[in-house]
C-alpha cells in the first residue's frame, strides 16, 4: 500500500470516527473530535493543507445538522456564539501536538509511549484553554464572568476532555504498536527464508 493510500485509510477512519461520535457531545460513546485532529496531525502532517480544513468543515457540518435537526436556528444555539469559531485554533493545537509527536517519533518504544502522553496532555490543556476560555469569556452564556469561574470550570472539564482524548489516542497508539510489530515479524520472516 503506498502512502497517499495509507493517508486516504487513515482519512477515512478519522472522518467516520468523528462523523460517528460528535452527533452527541454526551452519548455513551463520547465525542472523539480532539483525538481525531491529534491523530490526524500525526499520520496526515504531509496533508495538513487540506485535511484539516476538511476535518474542520466536517466538525461544523455535524454540528449544523444536529442542531437542526433539533429544530433550532445554528446562530441561535447555547453552543454557538463568536467563540464558536474559536474552535480552529483549538482544534488545531491537537493538530500541532499530533504533527509534533510524529517529527520524534521513531518507532514503539516506552520513550515514544512518554513523548504521546506528554505531548497528548500538552495539547488537550491548550485546547481546552482556547475552547473553553473562549466560550467562557466571550459568549454572552456565562452572565458575569470572573476569573475564579472561568478557572473552576476550566478544572472541571479539562480531566473529563483528557480522558477521552486519551482512550481514543491510545486505542491508536495500540494499533500503530500491533501494525509495527506485525511489520518487523514479516521481515523477519522474510530474511530467514
Amino acid at each position: 500500500m503506498t502512502a497517499n493510500a495509507q493517508r486516504a485509510f487513515v482519512l477515512s477512519l478519522l472522518v467516520l470516527l468523528m462523523a460517528g461520535t460528535r452527533i452527541n457531545h454526551f452519548a455513551p460513546i463520547p465525542d472523539a473530535s480532539w483525538a481525531v485532529f491529534f491523530i490526524g496531525g500525526f499520520y496526515l502532517r504531509s496533508w495538513t493543507r487540506w485535511a484539516f480544513p476538511l476535518l474542520m468543515a466536517l466538525a461544523v457540518a455535524v454540528d449544523w445538522a444536529v442542531i437542526s435537526s433539533q429544530g433550532m436556528s445554528f446562530w441561535q444555539h447555547y453552543c454557538v456564539s463568536a467563540a464558536y469559531w474559536m474552535l480552529i485554533p483549538a482544534y488545531f493545537a491537537m493538530w500541532a501536538g499530533g504533527m509534533l509527536l510524529r517529527r520524534y517519533y521513531k518507532a514503539a518504544s516506552w520513550q515514544s509511549l512518554g513523548m504521546l502522553a506528554g505531548t497528548l496532555i500538552g495539547s488537550v490543556a491548550l485546547c481546552h484553554l482556547i475552547a473553553q476560555g473562549s466560550f467562557y469569556w466571550i459568549s454572552a452564556s456565562v452572565a458575569e464572568p470572573t476569573f475564579a469561574g472561568w478557572a473552576k470550570n476550566y478544572a472541571d472539564w479539562l480531566l473529563p476532555y483528557l480522558r477521552t482524548a486519551a482512550l481514543y489516542t491510545g486505542a491508536a497508539a495500540l494499533v500503530q504498536v500491533v501494525v509495527e510489530v506485525a511489520g518487523k515479524q514479516s521481515t523477519t520472516d522474510r530474511v530467514a527464508h
